[in-house]
């Protein structure tokens, strides 16, 4: 049985424990959290706890260390618990830029440990979907997709209260939508294009409302060398959402509901109108991919040599990437030129 040690006992990390919980050959075994009231509840959890982070990575019973602490702490948490000789999960996104994202992955080969980011939502069901509409030619060849959340709402959401709640929508945690729901929306849009590969980036980060720090408001466009256009918007800051996913090709065109609920069965109702001018109709629905419990499994048959781990480092540095290229595109109002074959991915 391979054990898990969590950095950061927040929600997320709680949810992680859960998700342990049920797997086969690995589990959830410490956590470490400076706030007391959060190590009592990974103690109801079972979990043996430590105050500090350095307690967590020194305990011998830890074989794998899992970080969810805010953003900004990714970097120097990953790779202490690689220079101790743990493999690593990291909760998306894997860090605040494309130069520390390869530094850990660098720790990590050089330490030839097992590492992964936990970015669960290339599994989502609407993803799935798109991509099979895609993959299948539904849409001919594709001109444009638009990729988007939109609430009256912080990112804030249900974030522990007992440890600075409102960390994500502070620059200094790694805070903002681009961030947050970007994150993975930006992971997501790239993939989905393959074997086609993003070109160009124009963003623009606004803080309007919740915060006036990092961005409420995210908008990051991508050129495609197939000449394609992909965006990806994470708006909170409006009282009517636009679709969830909208798809533009040479044989027609469709969209899914927005869901306040993020209901990923809801977003995969996508309504395809033919360019024929034939009667709309509702593209299949895929079948589910993977959940997090089976990350954490195939992550566990990583450890021990049998698989890959489902969510490769060198695919993430391509994320890192794009996001990088989004940050400096809207600090300087250009678009910035993307070089992916520098990513290994």
């Amino acid at each position: 049985m391979i054990s898990v040690g969590i950095i950061g006992f927040g929600r997320i990390g709680a949810e992680h424990a859960g998700w342990l919980a049920v797997a086969d050959g690995i589990r959830a075994v410490a956590a470490s959290d400076p706030t007391p009231a959060r190590r009592e509840l990974a103690e109801q959890r079972g979990l043996r706890t430590h105050e500090t982070v350095e307690g967590l990575i020194a305990d011998p019973g830890v074989d794998v260390v899992l970080v969810s602490t805010p953003t900004a702490m990714h970097l120097e948490h990953a790779s202490a618990a690689l220079r101790a000789g743990k493999h690593v999960m990291i909760e998306k996104p894997m860090a605040l830029d494309f130069s520390g994202a390869r530094a850990i992955a660098q720790l990590a080969q050089d330490g030839r440990r097992t590492i992964s980011v936990f970015h669960n939502r290339r599994w989502d069901v609407d993803y799935l979907t798109v991509k099979r509409a895609i993959d299948g030619g539904v849409f001919g060849r594709v001109i444009n997709v638009e990729s988007r959340i939109g609430q009256w709402a912080s990112c804030v959401g249900p974030a522990a209260r007992e440890w600075h709640p409102s960390w994500r929508n502070e620059a200094e945690y790694g805070g903002g939508g681009l961030y947050d729901w970007g994150s993975h929306f930006v992971d997501q849009l790239w993939q989905l294009m393959l074997p086609a590969r993003p070109v160009r980036v124009l963003a623009q980060l606004r803080g309007n409302v919740w915060t006036s720090d990092c961005d409420d408001f995210a908008r990051v466009c991508i050129d495609f060398d197939n000449g394609a256009v992909g965006m990806v918007e994470i708006n909170t800051t409006t009282t009517r959402p636009l679709p969830r996913w909208h798809i533009d090709g040479t044989l027609g065109s469709a969209d899914s509901p927005f869901s306040l609920k993020f209901d990923t069965s809801r977003w995969a109702q996508l309504s395809f109108a033919p360019a024929s001018g034939a009667a709309p109709r509702d593209i299949l629905i895929a079948r589910r991919g993977l959940n997090q419990t089976q990350i954490w499994e195939r992550f566990a048959g990583a450890c021990c040599g049998e698989c890959e781990p489902a969510i490769s480092v060198a695919s993430v540095l391509t994320t890192m990437m794009l996001l990088d290229a989004a940050r400096e595109s809207s600090r300087t109002g250009r678009a910035i030129t993307i070089d992916s074959s520098t990513s290994n991915a």
